[in-house]
């Protein structure tokens, strides 16, 4: 059985999970303990007691320790990307670079570590200097999705210690073999005993202790909206610093000058590859009628050329849905669009493969509009619709028509339109042909309304979050 990791030791359970595979329903990817409540106030407590400890400890040992970390996740990221593919459902190829990805990141943060600067001033005041400098924020509870289950708590974990935190990690329940893996490569990096701890269970007991302790000063969450909606409202009230990374209903814009290839291979990796389960994933292609059938003719015909099968088959484009639930939300809604009257073009059934999994094809609905429910809401499956418009001012408005604005592309060979759509399409990151998942660990990633809360993720903008600023005054 895999256990908890807390204060430096591995701990088992109140109970244990038994862990599926979402393409083959017989395969037991392994047994996983689940943490309680008390199991998390334990880790609390030895997070608080060690994080002095670690924020003392040089850049350069924190540095070493997030490099060793990176190297061995990348030495070992086949093997990593294996279980990935295998718990969760992305496909081989796929599944390795998040794993590369993963690597990449802590080795990214481990120079960050050696790159925390301040600011020397003179005062206004005759004979006063000030000094600005930047320290850890203290413990920091850091929650994870089920769908990028290695490169998010990477991203998370990586600058919470390079920043000098001690991390209290709670990962989604569906993938608990990818957290596993990763904290026991941490385990083995020499920090201080509770520095780093792994706390697998219900987020419903882990996170709501972690959202009322006030020993936690800051939680970094992704996942729904209206989970960080709740951690807002139970956090919040204390005061504790939040980041928050939650839905989008992100839109590809297709203008009539656009390259079509490259318009459909956008469309068709933004929106279906990784099964559409990435908050950056195209969901709304909107199109202008000039280019609208052919590109609709095109994107049919590159569905139809792709195989939806077993994770780790070299023969598949798509793995399945990563569960039984999230697979009957996308049938859901494939039900919803038809009902509202969106026109069911390609897909959007169940499939039957060689081992039973969660399986759909790839759907794309017609003639939809954006005041339907499967032009607003969030689906996080391979189900992408099209809307068409006139021009290109149209496009920008029915863009904007979200509640989210997490991810946005525009398909032009337009350069005038392109910088229009960048200043003006409401999200935090903008994509010119090109897909609108997919980005890059340098720089930050976040969105606007209710996509994203406080400051962004990744880059060297992590160190707003992870650190606080401190001024000091000094009279000689």
């Amino acid at each position: 059985m895999h256990k908890n990791f807390i204060d430096g030791v591995w701990c088992e359970g109140q109970a244990v999970r038994e862990n599926f595979s979402p393409s083959d329903a017989t395969d037991l990817v392994g047994l996983y303990a689940q943490a309680d409540a008390q199991d998390t106030r334990r880790a609390i407590t030895a997070a608080e007691q060690a994080q002095p400890i670690w924020a003392a400890y040089s850049p350069q040992r924190r540095a070493d320790a997030l490099d060793l970390i990176g190297s061995e996740i990348l030495a070992r990221r086949e093997e990593l990307g294996h279980l990935l593919a295998r718990e969760e459902g992305k496909v081989l190829t796929e599944a390795i670079a998040e794993a590369g990805r993963a690597g990449q990141i802590f080795k990214f943060f481990a120079g960050e570590a050696l790159r925390v600067s301040g600011e020397h001033l003179d005062s206004v005041r005759t004979g006063i200097e000030v000094d600005v400098l930047r320290q850890s924020v203290g413990v920091v509870g850091i929650i994870t999705p089920w769908n990028f289950p290695i490169a998010i708590p990477a991203w998370k974990i990586a600058p919470a210690l390079a920043y000098g935190n001690a991390v209290l990690f709670k990962p989604a329940d569906l993938v608990p073999g990818s957290a596993w893996a990763l904290a026991e490569i941490i385990s083995r990096a020499g920090l201080p005993p509770g520095t780093f701890n792994l706390l697998m269970g219900r987020g419903s007991v882990i996170g709501q202790a972690l959202a009322d302790a006030p020993a936690v000063r800051a939680i970094s969450f992704t996942g729904s909206t209206a989970t960080g909606r709740r951690l807002m409202e139970s956090a919040g009230p204390r005061f504790a610093r939040l980041q928050l990374e939650m839905g989008g209903k992100n839109p590809l814009v297709v203008l009539a000058d656009a390259n079509l290839e490259q318009a459909v291979e956008c469309a068709v990796q933004g929106a279906y590859f990784s099964t559409g389960q990435r908050c950056t994933a195209s969901s709304r292609f909107i199109v202008e009628k000039a280019i609208h059938q052919r590109f609709v003719d095109a994107v049919t015909t590159r569905l139809d050329s792709l195989r939806v099968g077993h994770a780790l088959s070299p023969d598949s484009h798509i793995g399945p849905v990563a569960d039984a639930a999230q697979l009957q939300q996308n049938l859901d809604y494939i039900a919803i669009g038809l009902t509202e009257g969106a026109v069911l073009a390609h897909g959007g059934q169940l499939l039957k493969r060689d081992k039973e999994g969660h399986y759909m094809s790839p759907a794309l609905f017609l003639e939809a509009s954006s005041d339907m429910r499967i032009a607003q809401e969030e689906i996080f499956g391979p189900v992408a619709c099209v809307i068409a418009v006139d021009d290109y001012e149209a496009a920008l408005q029915v863009a904007n028509d979200s509640p989210f604005g997490l991810s946005a592309g525009i398909c032009t060979t337009s350069l005038k339109h392109a910088t229009h759509f960048k200043r003006h399409v409401q999200s935090g990151m903008v994509m010119v042909n090109t897909p609108t998942a997919g980005v890059d660990y340098h720089v930050p990633f976040g969105g606007t309304k209710a996509s994203s809360h406080g400051p962004r993720e990744q880059g060297r903008h992590a160190i707003d979050f992870f650190t606080t600023l401190k001024t000091a005054y000094t009279q000689a």
